[in-house]
């Protein structure tokens, strides 16, 4: 009789633990199993830290904050959206409660970029100063599609490379080169095809002025072209502007709806 008691005791409790609540946030309540849940979904996401649980509990206080602003303005993703999203994340299978949280996440964040596109995105005004990092961020991650015409010195000693001044043009510049016993190249390519250390040295370089070293050579733009794909560059820089700007000013507002949410957290666990 005590063996089936304990089996039975077993079986109450277990069940009792996964369902444990954890927190609420505007009176919903958030279990152990949906962080459980969330935290799967974070690693098949490729997303780990080392306080993956904490930092679940977050995404899913988030994910209601995100769907209850979103409310005020009608906006609810259609379940049709939130599959197809699903279907391109490529997530492998998943269990019941796993998929649920899969889908309460896609849907927040279909919400959330909706309410950004329509209330913080006309806000957004990038100045050229924004416009000119973005470039430059472009210019050191990839470079820009832009045709450069370059004279290289290789193996400069430092006593010469001391004596280079600023040529007329290119020509002038080989003619220098060679002067002072030096084998100039002269090579055109596209920004974008140079080594990222060679493009570091000479994106943001004057025309006709002779770069810092590197790998023991020196470097001088001659002259730049853009190519056909530069002309939809400018709109991809300024989009990709505004974009960060928005970013910042949506997490900025999300950090104030956080603020105004009921949230209780009943698992010490949890408590900052």
């Amino acid at each position: 009789m005590k063996k089936y008691f304990i089996a039975i005791l077993c079986l109450l409790v277990l069940p009792a633990h996964a369902t444990t609540v954890v927190a609420t946030v505007n009176g919903n309540a958030i279990t152990d199993a949906d962080i459980t849940a969330r935290t799967k979904l974070m690693s098949y996401q490729g997303k780990t830290s080392t306080d993956n649980r904490r930092v679940a509990l977050q995404n899913i206080i988030d994910d209601a904050v995100k769907l209850n602003y979103a409310a005020n303005f009608g906006i609810k993703p259609s379940d049709t959206d939130v599959d197809n999203e699903l279907k391109r994340m490529g997530l492998p299978e998943l269990t019941q409660n796993e998929k649920q949280m899969a889908r309460d996440a896609v849907r927040a964040n279909i919400a959330w970029q909706i309410v950004v596109g329509r209330t913080v995105l006309p806000m957004v005004d990038v100045t050229d100063s924004d416009i000119a990092a973005e470039r430059a961020d472009l210019v050191r991650g990839r470079g820009l599609p832009i045709d450069m015409t370059i004279v290289r010195l290789v193996d400069v000693p430092d006593d010469v490379r001391a004596k280079l001044t600023r040529p007329a043009d290119c020509d002038d510049a080989i003619r220098m080169a060679e002067n002072f016993g030096g084998a100039p190249q002269k090579f055109t390519a596209k920004q974008y095809e140079l080594a990222a250390d060679v493009r570091d040295a000479i994106a943001e370089l004057p025309k006709l002025t002779w770069s810092r070293p590197v790998n023991n050579s020196v470097f001088l733009v001659c002259d730049t072209k853009k190519t056909p794909e530069y002309g939809k560059l400018d709109k991809i820089i300024k989009q990709n502007a505004e974009y960060k700007q928005a970013m910042f000013m949506a997490e900025q507002q999300l950090k104030q709806l956080r603020r105004r949410a009921v949230v209780v957290i009943k698992d010490d666990r949890y408590k900052l």
